[in-house]
């Protein structure tokens, strides 16, 4: 019974550490299925770590439990609607994975407005 349980913290550790790595390159979305493998791999860290009497790792992987709880629910609540294939789905609470909103909002801070008409808040802040 003993190898069951380092079964489950040895496939706990490779859920999670997938998922990031997924999430990470850019191969999967920060979505359900790195929630779902977020939630199933600390579970999994939740029994090895009970049964070594690691309570740091314990409680840690219970916040993390509840974090991917939290989101799956979410997610569930506000399913988008169908959207093509390449559409990215940003969920609510979910971090945007892909960078693509940073960019694009540090390129339009950056660039300057042309052709802008003149508002009387642009000649109160002259005066």
């Amino acid at each position: 019974m003993e190898l069951l349980w380092e079964l489950a913290g040895w496939a706990g550790a490779v859920a999670i550490l997938s998922a990031y790595l997924s999430v990470s390159m850019g191969w999967l979305k920060a979505g359900k299925g790195f929630q779902t493998a977020n939630l199933f791999g600390s579970v999994a860290f939740i029994i090895n770590g009970t049964l070594h009497g690691a309570w740091p790792s314990v409680v840690t992987n219970v916040a993390w439990f509840l974090i991917s709880a939290v989101a799956l629910v979410r997610m569930r609540e506000v399913e988008a609607p169908a959207q093509s294939v390449d559409a990215h789905v940003q969920y609510p609470g979910v971090p945007d994975s892909t960078g693509q909103m940073a960019i694009v909002e540090a390129l339009t801070e950056a660039l300057p407005v042309v052709g802008s008409v003149p508002t009387a808040a642009d000649a109160r802040l002259a005066a």
